[in-house]
């Protein structure tokens, strides 16, 4: 049985869903894009997920802007406003009849290329633009058992040759690290920097808490986490201690608890590190506590 952050429970309402596809809606069987779009021939694209709850998409702007920057980044020139996407999203929503415990995704892609290729140049078509609307609530036994990771051999890159910061579809070496973690008997994997400090894992960010202090990674080499940032300024207005500094595996290992964070799942206790328990009997009771002040931040967003 899968076990992990990304662990979703079972919702028959999802045969029906509706998918977005560059203005059409198509049933979830039906939903397909042409072999020649530039993300399944060289990932080329980037990606948002965002969650719905209440009728509300929870850190909307913030996820509009980290996508904004991506595509920015890479060259990829949107048809569309901020805004336009978000009468697009309501579209989908509205088609969909869904109003509460939905997680979208949405994927642009370069366009369709005139030839399998890596030039950008041969690209014959404008961004294709696909969101995928699903009834998807985290299982709880997840939270209620805590993950297990295995520090995979697989770095964190410089922000010279794919920064941790880009959300693209470009996740091969996330893939792998994931792969090495799985067939050492853990859940998911914690990545190491460039220079041998704890980043981020493979789809989630860090924390750990030593001392009533929480630390997680710098940004150099982080994923640049929603959730992540959430928790940091959570932190902050309840007064408690906050350090984004370097740390080691020898820190993690006499962590008093440890955590993940992600928009899907919000905050996951971390019950052991390559085999090493942490923490006590399993006592996550302040990661708990800053899981509940990041939920009350939530329902303080909905309208």
């Amino acid at each position: 049985m899968i076990h992990g952050t990304h662990n979703a429970l079972d919702d028959v309402r999802n045969n029906d869903i509706k998918i977005y596809i560059n203005g059409e809606f198509h049933k979830r069987a039906e939903a397909k894009i042409s072999v020649f779009d530039s993300g399944y021939l060289v990932g080329d694209g980037v990606w948002e997920a965002v969650r719905l709850a209440k009728g509300t998409l929870i850190f909307i702007d913030d996820h509009l802007s980290r996508l904004w920057n991506a595509a920015k980044a890479t060259g990829i020139k949107l048809s569309f406003s901020k805004q336009e996407l978000i009468k697009i999203i309501n579209s989908v929503l509205k088609e969909n009849k869904m109003t509460d415990g939905v997680h979208l995704r949405m994927m642009i892609t370069r366009g369709i290329k005139k030839t399998p290729s890596q030039d950008p140049r041969l690209t014959i078509s404008g961004p294709n633009l696909v969101i995928i609307p699903e009834y998807k609530l985290a299982d709880p036994s997840s939270k209620n058992k805590g993950i297990k990771l295995f520090t995979s051999t697989i770095r964190r890159g410089a922000p010279d040759y794919l920064d941790p910061k880009l959300n693209c579809h470009s996740k091969l070496h996330e893939v792998q690290a994931l792969i090495q973690a799985i067939e050492a008997g853990a859940d998911e994997a914690l990545m190491l920097d460039v220079h041998g400090f704890v980043a981020t894992c493979n789809a989630t960010n860090f924390f750990m808490i030593k001392n009533k202090v929480v630390y997680t990674s710098t940004t150099q080499y982080c994923m640049n986490g929603i959730t992540r940032q959430k928790i940091i300024d959570v932190c902050k207005m309840n007064n408690i201690e906050v350090k984004e500094t370097n740390f080691s595996l020898f820190d993690v290992y006499g962590a008093d608890e440890a955590f993940v964070t992600g928009t899907f799942a919000g905050v996951t206790p971390v019950i052991s590190i390559d085999g090493k328990p942490i923490g006590k009997n399993s006592n996550n009771e302040f990661s708990a506590t800053l899981e509940k002040y990041y939920k009350t931040l939530i329902e303080s967003q909905i309208r």
